[in-house]
């Protein structure tokens, strides 16, 4: 039946077709206008990465450490800290997630340090949560570094890290570089950490000696047990034991080489804005480690690095947030991918402004990558402003498909960055044919048992997430199946299907992310996608979508298999399915169409779209991330895909 629209002052019969078209039209308009409003002058995009409270917790223990507090931030992080507490007394990893013990008990110790009491309500609910898991005793790895280091617990409580490891050789089965760039990174901070084991003095009022269950002389702190009695963990804590024999007896001589080549590794690691790492712990860790080995807060090492650490705070109305990193290069690749799938020419004066500005920090430095690449030429980009020392395949393949639909005024540096860019990511293929984010044959997961490793996900090995951007990356820029990098990554993805359809999503949730990330990379890369594999991953897709239309997924989905593809819809999820679906389909599903509708009828009035959930992924079970931009660049890129297929599959 037709219904009649005024446009102007004329009344035009439109058809429900036409009518859906148009509505699709006016959302995606509105996304566009919106999003180029937020660009900032200098070409970039830049939003808030939100992770959980122990961000915040942490950068008020590091200030307390540093003797850098200031009381104006203090009382805004606190602020934060008691608005994300759980009505049971907890913090939760993720809005609406169980209470996480480590995060807890940082939360509640730096909201003592900031003069909170015991006795006041939202301690008193965080200190009866704590105690009935077991009280500080049961805390993390990471959070017993802080935690020593203010004298809260004992040096022995940690996990022992002799900073002798640091000179194993690169072909020792346990060396720095068979650890993925972020616990490289955190080790090295850690591990000089503890050789100087500070114990910063603190009034004892501010102190969480009320978290012991047992007086703290007859405590008896260990390290994560494996699950049965023989397992690879259980063999590794005697390691531990072995290592702590060491650190009694150590070789004074051989200690005294390994801390200065420590320090000269972490000085080197320094980046130019004075972080290291890109990443909180880095940030963070590495700064303490200086101070606590004799650095003074007004050598300029430490002086800068102070001063980056201050980069990480995002102001909000009345509280600060902490953010794990800055996610600067993934907001634009990510937001100019949108507005180029939604039609904005690439030409376009902001196209032209964000792909000169990419191009001005394209990355030409060797970094850890290149220990087990030394022949590769370098070219890749970070994920942050300043992370020279560690480029990532994800960010650089999403750039380079931007790179090779957009323009620059300099066209020759175009496509210099274009080529040498390609050539640094398939050149970072790992042996068994899929890629990673940071290094390539970073595959030794036995290092996830390690006394150290409680997060489980020390190494950075092949993803299905990251291999399917590589494929949508080298299909931008020409390449086809027949090329040798795209052959074993394609082999390696069907390899790698999950048995019910979909792959899983190492930095998204999760099987979502993973089979969205999967299916635009075999399409671009022109797999045939009535080959039965394909519509196995198109099936399980649509097995997925909720009755509302949407799609999905809870962080739960890491461990129990019953919420793989499961969860309240999501924008960015169901822009993810939608995005899926347009790559494994040659025309438009009734599952597609329920979910344009779905994104169609939920713009905000900000032009974007609503979303708390956290639907990116640090580390699968114990670390996940919220960008606030996600729920306005994937909409509107999957609403730009649907509308150029709804034109395609028009009849004319």
């Amino acid at each position: 039946m037709s219904q009649a629209v005024e446009i102007g002052n004329t009344a035009i019969a439109m058809s429900p077709h036409d009518e859906f078209v148009a509505k699709i039209d006016y959302t995606v308009d509105r996304a566009q206008r919106a999003l180029l409003a937020l660009q900032k002058p200098e070409g970039y995009w830049h939003a808030p990465l939100e992770a959980n409270a122990e961000m915040n917790a942490e950068f008020i223990i590091f200030n307390h450490f540093m003797d850098t507090v200031d009381v104006e931030t203090e009382a805004r992080l606190k602020k934060y800290l008691l608005d994300t507490q759980s009505p049971d007394g907890s913090w939760a990893l993720y809005q609406g997630g169980e209470g996480y013990l480590s995060t807890t008990i940082e939360s509640y110790f730096a909201l003592k340090l900031t003069g909170m009491r015991a006795g006041d309500e939202p301690l008193a609910a965080a200190r009866r949560w704590i105690l009935s898991k077991g009280g500080i005793v049961n805390c993390g790895t990471l959070a017993r570094f802080y935690l020593a280091s203010m004298g809260q617990i004992t040096w022995d409580a940690t996990a022992a890290l002799p900073v002798e490891i640091s000179l194993f050789p690169n072909w020792f089965p346990f060396n720095i570089y068979e650890l993925g760039s972020w616990a490289r990174g955190t080790l090295m901070g850690l591990m000089m950490l503890q050789a100087a084991r500070p114990e910063k003095k603190i009034d004892y009022q501010r102190g969480v000696l009320e978290l012991y269950i047992e007086p703290p002389h007859f405590t008896k702190f260990k390290q994560p047990r494996g699950k049965k009695l023989l397992s690879l963990r259980s063999a590794l804590n005697l390691a531990d034991k072995a290592l702590r024999f060491y650190d009694r007896h150590k070789i004074k001589s051989l200690r005294a080489r390994a801390l200065r080549h420590t320090e000269e590794w972490l000085l080197d690691h320094q980046e130019a804005n004075g972080s290291w790492g890109g990443i909180e712990p880095c940030y963070l860790l590495s700064a303490m480690a200086l101070k606590a080995n004799g650095y003074r807060n007004d050598h300029p090492v430490l002086k800068r690095a102070i001063e980056a650490s201050q980069e990480l705070i995002w102001h909000f109305g009345d509280y600060d947030l902490y953010m794990p990193c800055v996610s600067v290069n993934w907001d634009t690749g990510l937001a100019a991918r949108a507005l180029l799938d939604s039609g904005l020419p690439g030409d376009h004066p902001a196209m032209k402004q964000t792909s000169q500005w990419l191009i001005d920090h394209q990355i030409f430095k060797k970094g850890d990558w290149s220990v087990k690449r030394p022949a590769l030429e370098p070219g890749g980009w970070a994920f942050e402003f300043y992370n020279d020392c560690y480029p990532d395949v994800d960010d650089s393949a999403v750039i380079l498909s931007i790179m090779a639909d957009s323009k620059a005024d300099d066209a020759a540096a175009r496509e210099r960055a274009i080529r040498t860019g390609a050539n640094w990511v398939m050149g970072m293929q790992s042996k068994d044919g899929g890629f990673a984010a940071f290094d390539a044959d970073n595959d030794s997961t036995w290092l996830n048992h390690l006394p150290l490793a409680d997060v489980e996900a020390v190494t950075d090995p092949s993803c299905p997430d990251l291999t399917g951007r590589v494929l949508e990356m080298m299909g931008a820029v020409g390449y086809r199946t027949e090329h040798p990098v795209a052959k074993r990554a394609m082999e390696w993805l069907k390899k790698n299907q999950s048995p019910a359809g979909g792959w899983w999503g190492r930095w998204g949730i999760n099987y979502i992310y993973g089979t969205f990330s999967a299916l635009s990379g075999l399409r671009a890369i022109g797999v045939d996608i009535n080959e039965p594999w394909i519509k196995r991953a198109v099936a399980w897709l649509k097995s997925k979508q909720n009755p509302d239309g949407g799609w999905g997924e809870s962080p739960l989905s890491d461990k129990d298999p019953a919420w793989h593809g499961r969860g309240t819809s999501t924008a960015s999820q169901t822009a993810w399915a939608l995005i899926a679906l347009i790559a494994g389909e040659e025309g438009i599903s009734e599952n597609a169409m329920h979910g344009a509708q779905w994104l169609s009828e939920r713009q905000n009035d900000e032009d974007a779209w609503d979303e708390r959930e956290s639907t990116g992924n640090g580390f699968p079970n114990h670390f996940y991330l919220r960008y606030h931009m996600y729920p306005h660049y994937f909409p509107l890129m999957a609403l730009g895909r649907f509308r150029k297929r709804l034109a395609e599959t028009a009849p004319h």
